[in-house]
């Protein structure tokens, strides 16, 4: 009889382990049922601002396989708006529920796949379900706001609580479609992925675009006007609004690897070794937003959500159960992001991560251009750089500026991965040409200026 493989959740994680699975093992030797809440399979999350401001037209742009594709093309039984509600380990069973028809089944498995991603932080006072108001997490959590967008009356004031990437993208969003958008912060900066110095060029581009950014501002509850919402309620007074997006961030979505007694680390999130196997669970797995990893610089374990780091991790558990070998060697923590015509790099660790991490360091900040100076189209570009005292080794590295910026920080991505002095990467050989670099590249200027910072 075929083994059978249950994934729990049809996004990257889920169904990269399932099809790379699937390519190593048939179908009479493995069976393969993914469960998935939603109505979609492995989709872009990370495009849903894009299409929400209509630079992607069409909600299907961001699909990369329908449950039809898997079904037919790869044997995989994918299991839309079905909720996993239970694991029980003891009887190798899932209980899940039908979310359509109702009712409700238990599915056996021989090997099982907790992939269940994260899901957006909601503060208490938005727990009750008010019109107007939403988490952008999934595809669905993206239909819906579209939706409100397109309904009436049409939402012509948007607040947007919480200033990290999915907040800005956001907000910038909503922006493009026409809203007079406040965004309200609790931190003294929007955009805390990066350090104060470069968060203060991100908020200085928003507002140039007519983004209101409110900070040290506690949000404490909303108002409602005839079902929907009508503003948020701050210690500095309320804020109209028709439209409400919560961008403060993620959590890892572990109450069903918690009832079931699954380990789960000190970042909340589920543990797991190099080979992504749950430990002292046999045959249990775990990929994605749901589980921790370790970041390569500090040596601590991070939760660190992303789509890219998800298809990796999936891509290991199927290779692993497909009886090949394969380990995930944890992150850095490397991310981009558009703040309107703004570009936003990072990658290790921040100032205070450095000192958490006790890491004795120096940062500089470089500024240049994009191009040669004297090209059509040369920008300004903001390089910071830290540095371990007194070895030189690169621990983290930021970049904010406009054409050309974002994608420089993965060179610098590659030096921190390799272990890198800065040292080093002032004799690296980037490419030079007029519409591309200045003679001397910011990145090869900021190591120059961290080299001088460390002698002294």
């Amino acid at each position: 009889m075929a083994q059978r493989l249950i994934v729990i959740g049809g996004d990257a994680a889920g169904m990269a382990a399932a099809s790379q699975a699937r390519r190593r093992r048939g179908r009479d030797d493995l069976e393969i049922v993914a469960f998935e809440r939603g109505h979609f399979t492995s989709y872009s999350a990370c495009g849903i601002p894009y299409w929400i401001s209509g630079t992607v037209p069409e909600r299907d742009d961001l699909i990369i396989r329908s449950p039809a594709t898997f079904r037919e093309e790869h044997q995989i039984d994918v299991r839309v708006r079905t909720e996993v509600t239970g694991i029980d380990l003891d009887r190798r069973e899932v209980v899940a529920r039908d979310l359509e028809r109702g009712g409700e089944l238990r599915e056996r498995f021989d090997t099982l796949v907790y992939a269940t991603g994260a899901v957006p932080t909601r503060p208490d006072w938005a727990r009750d379900e008010v019109a107007g108001v939403f988490g952008v997490q999934t595809l669905d959590d993206g239909a819906a706001v579209r939706a409100w967008l397109d309904g009436e009356p049409k939402p012509r004031r948007a607040v947007v609580v919480g200033g990290g990437y999915i907040g800005v993208e956001m907000a910038e969003a909503l922006v493009q479609r026409g809203l007079s958008v406040t965004l309200v912060e609790h931190a003294e900066q929007p955009m805390s992925t990066v350090d104060p110095d470069m968060a203060t060029l991100v908020a200085t581009a928003m507002r140039d675009v007519g983004i209101e950014i409110r900070t040290g501002v506690e949000v404490t509850g909303v108002e409602q006007r005839d079902g929907r919402v009508a503003a948020v309620v701050t210690a500095d007074g309320p804020v109209p609004a028709d439209l409400v997006v919560l961008g403060l961030g993620v959590r890892p979505n572990t109450a069903l690897a918690a009832a079931a007694g699954l380990p789960l680390g000190p970042t909340g999130a589920v543990r797991v070794d190099r080979r992504m196997r749950v430990p002292e669970v046999p045959d249990v797995w775990a990929a994605g937003d749901c589980v921790q990893t370790l970041h390569r610089v500090s040596g601590m374990a991070v939760h660190v959500p992303l789509g890219t780091h998800a298809n990796k991790q999936g891509r290991v558990v199927g290779i692993n159960i497909g009886g090949g070998y394969a380990t995930f060697p944890g992150v850095i923590g490397t991310a981009v992001t558009k703040v309107c015509d703004l570009e936003v790099g990072r990658t290790g660790l921040r100032e205070r991560d450095a000192t958490a991490a006790g890491f004795e360091f120096v940062s500089v900040i470089a500024e240049s251009t994009s191009r040669a100076g004297y090209y059509p189209g040369a920008c300004p570009m903001t390089v910071k750089l830290i540095a371990e005292r007194p070895t030189g080794r690169l621990l983290g590295a930021q970049i904010v500026g406009r054409s050309e910026a974002a994608k420089r920080i993965d060179a610098l991505a590659v030096a921190l991965w390799n272990g890198m002095t800065v040292d080093d990467m002032t004799a690296l050989d980037l490419g030079y040409a007029p519409p591309y670099a200045p003679v001397w590249d910011p990145m090869l200027i900021a190591a120059r200026k961290a080299v001088d910072a460390l002698a002294r």
